[in-house]
């Protein structure tokens, strides 16, 4: 597994763990660590999210 598939699992299950929460508690992790919708903030998201579309790719990468 290269580095950035390794680096995109684990934004994916930061933003997993991040919405079970939510789901569960109503507590937003991300919100709370870097300010509600704060540049950093925006920035996780976005990066979790171009890890997801990653993740795609990689639920039908035949190679590994």
């Amino acid at each position: 597994m290269k580095i950035i598939d390794k680096i995109a699992l684990l934004l994916v299950i930061i933003g997993a763990i991040n919405w079970g929460l939510i789901g569960i508690f109503n507590f937003n992790l991300v919100s709370t660590l870097f300010g509600d919708m704060s540049i950093i903030s925006r920035i996780v998201y976005i990066l979790v999210g171009i890890s997801g579309i990653w993740g795609i790719r990689l639920l039908f990468n035949d190679k590994d």
